[in-house]
This record gives structure tokens, sequence and C-alpha cells, in this order.
């Protein structure tokens, strides 16, 4: 189910802002009580943290990404937000990767047990990319949509600001316009900024995108939004769309992975897949988790974690007896066919957002839009042996 995004969202209220309005912006969203998080350099990538001002935004640096490489680059100009996505997504933040829920200590007046009760968190999110926007909704679907909600993520989603920035430099793994996510934003968001660095200087297209998202714009130092920056802006994000990394085949993914369950690709890429989960640990929207017990040397003091997950791990499917998926193409197979097939039948739309974090950040440079491609090609190669149009659109 593969749709096409290019265009810019609609103005809204806004303006422009320069460097000094985007400082403003973190000092405002500081000063009503949120924890500003946003992307920085560090460790030769960038990454998301706290944000004590805007100076620490990762300005004049791009990236260069491919299958299994990520390379930090110096860039001419002084852009802010000129770089692909990086190795984390606001899942760390939204769901963390760990969370105590109990804690037992004993003593000789007895066992004590105490509930870790979820803490709210009011945060603001600086430089959502339009793939991470709609991964965030899809979480939210699968996190607070359903009977069972999850208390955790609901205390630190709940009121969270969220600052969307369009895209207008996509990287080499980036695949957005193909699952209909971007570069331009989608809804959800409170504030929208697009960056232009030209001849007239370094200033940023902003609109609201909520009535909180109003409130904060009226506090900064904003003027009237001219022809020239919308124009520059509007291009950037279209211009955007057509110089895409990577693509995925324009079928019906759904029905494509429901169609090549036994396909020899399986095998093929086993023979190179670690089941390492790195590809599930930096998706935005994979959620699985699991529970660790642990206890001090004493035994006295006991603890229960939350931790998340992977679908490559062969304890994921254990039953009595053994686990469901014991091989690596079972387990690659469970992977790809959940996220662009069977996604659809559990939340009602993809769980890939096209951002390529799973290419990258593969050990071995598995990619998913060639993996797709290749059972596309064998779908296709079945269907004109046989005379029929199983796995095609």
């Amino acid at each position: 189910m593969t749709a096409r995004s290019g265009a810019p969202g609609p103005a809204g209220e806004g303006g422009v802002i320069g460097i000094d309005g985007l400082a403003a912006l973190v000092d405002v969203l500081l000063a009503r009580g949120f924890t500003v998080v946003g992307p920085t350099v560090r460790d030769g990538a960038i990454v998301l943290d706290e944000l004590a001002s805007a100076d620490q935004l990762p300005y004049g640096w791009g990236v260069e990404l491919e299958a299994g490489s990520y390379r930090l680059r110096e860039r001419s100009d002084r852009a802010a937000f000129a770089n692909a996505a990086g190795p984390q997504s606001w899942k760390s933040y939204l769901h963390p990767a760990r969370v105590r829920q109990w804690r037992a200590d004993r003593s000789a007046g007895g066992l004590a047990v105490e509930s870790d009760e979820p803490v709210p968190h009011r945060f603001a999110f600086l430089g959502v990319r339009p793939c991470d926007l709609r991964a965030i909704a899809v979480q939210d679907r699968v996190l607070l949509g359903g009977r069972h909600r999850d208390a955790v993520y609901e205390g630190r989603r709940t009121g969270a600001f969220l600052i969307a920035v369009e895209c207008t430099e996509p990287g080499g793994t980036c695949f957005c316009v193909s699952m209909g996510t971007g570069p331009a934003a989608g809804p959800g968001h409170d504030l929208v900024l697009t960056e232009v660095a030209d001849s007239a200087g370094h200033r940023f297209w902003i609109r609201s995108g909520s009535p909180e998202g109003a409130e904060v714009l009226a506090e900064l130092p904003l003027r009237p939004a001219d022809a020239r920056t919308v124009g520059a802006a509007r291009e950037g994000v279209s211009s955007a769309a057509g110089r895409m990394g990577r693509s995925m085949p324009e079928v019906d993914l759904h029905r494509l992975m429901a169609g090549t369950l036994d396909a020899p690709r399986w095998d093929e890429v086993a023979e190179r897949c670690l089941t390492c989960g790195n590809c599930t640990m930096v998706c935005p929207t994979c959620f699985c988790t699991t529970t660790e017990d642990v206890t001090d040397l004493t035994g006295d003091h006991a603890e229960r974690w939350r931790v998340w997950d992977s679908c490559f791990d062969l304890d994921h499917s254990y039953l009595h007896g053994g686990p469901v998926r014991a091989s690596a193409p079972s387990r690659y197979r469970q992977w790809l066919t959940h996220k662009l097939g069977t996604w659809w039948d559990q939340f009602g739309s993809s769980g890939c957002v096209g951002c390529g974090r799973c290419i990258v950040w593969c050990p071995v440079a598995i990619d998913i839009t060639e993996e797709a491609a290749a059972l596309h090609d064998w779908a296709g190669l079945r269907a004109g042996s046989d005379g029929d149009g199983d796995g095609r659109s």
C-alpha cells in the first residue's frame, strides 16, 4: 500500500523567524516548563538530547548515509536541520528502552513490594522529521488506541509539544515519499518549521498546527512570511521529494508480503542476517517488550524491569518446548512481513515510515527496499510462469 507525498502542507498561521527566533523558541518552551529535546552532535553522530539552548543544535553539520554506513560531514552553510534521521528516534523518550515496574525488599519484618508508578513528563520535541511525526502517530495507535493503554507511554505522550521540521536534505537511505510520510509534514504537530539558507539569509518559515502552538508562536520575534522565503521553503521540500536515496516498489506491499511467504529470497537474506535486532532497536515504530527479573547477591532485593524486545530474539516466540521461529529466515520473514504487511491488519497502516534507519544501522547492510524489490521481482517471475497475478498490484 504505497502512497506518495511531496508537496509542503498548508501554510497555517505563521511567519518567518531567524536564528534569534529559534533561540527564543527554545527559551519560551523552557519557560513554559517543558523538557526540550532536540538534535545535537555527539560521539560522531547527530543524536537526540536535552537542550538547554538552541546553541546546541547541529549548525553546519550534515550526514552521509548508505547501507551499513553513517558519517558526519561539514556543510558550507550553517543549516541546523539539513540532515537525515540519526540513530535514535523519539521512541527513546516516549517508549523508553528500560522501565522498572516494581521492586521488592525482604527483611526480618517480612517482604515489602513497591510498584513504580509512571512519572508524567512534559516534553517538547524540536526537530521532528515528517517520517518520525508519522511514527509517533503509529505508536499512538498501538500503545494508546486499544483496550489496554500503555501507562508509561501515556504519561510521556500526553501534553508533548511537537515541533516538526520539513525535510529539504534527504539522506541516501531515505524513502519517505514511497511510504507517503514526507518530506512535507503531515498532521499532528504543534509547530512546523521549514529551513531556508540562501543569499537572503538563514531563516525559518514557521506555522502553527494547534492552539498551544499558536500561543508559543505569538511569543516569538516573528515577521510576516514574505514570498521569497515561502517560495524557497516550498521549493526545498518539493525538490527533496525528487531526491530520495531509496524507493519501494510501487505495488500493494501488504499483498506482496502475503504472496511471497515461500520465496527463496528469505533463505538468501538469512545467509547475511545476524539476527542481531539492530533494525528493531532503531525502528521508530517497533514496540515489543519483555520483562527481566533481577536480584542482588544477597537475594534480599529484587526488581522487575520492562525492556525492549525484538522478534529476532529466539525467546520472542518461545513457547513450552522451544521457539516457534527457530531459524533466521523465519525471524527475518516475521519482521518484514509484519512491518510491511500484517501491520495493516492489526493497526490499519504500514509499520514502516521510510526513515531508512534499519538500512543504515544494519551491520551487514541489509536494505529493506532491496528486499521488497527482490520479492516483487520473484513474484513477477512466478506470475509469468503460473499465469496469475499473485503478488502484483
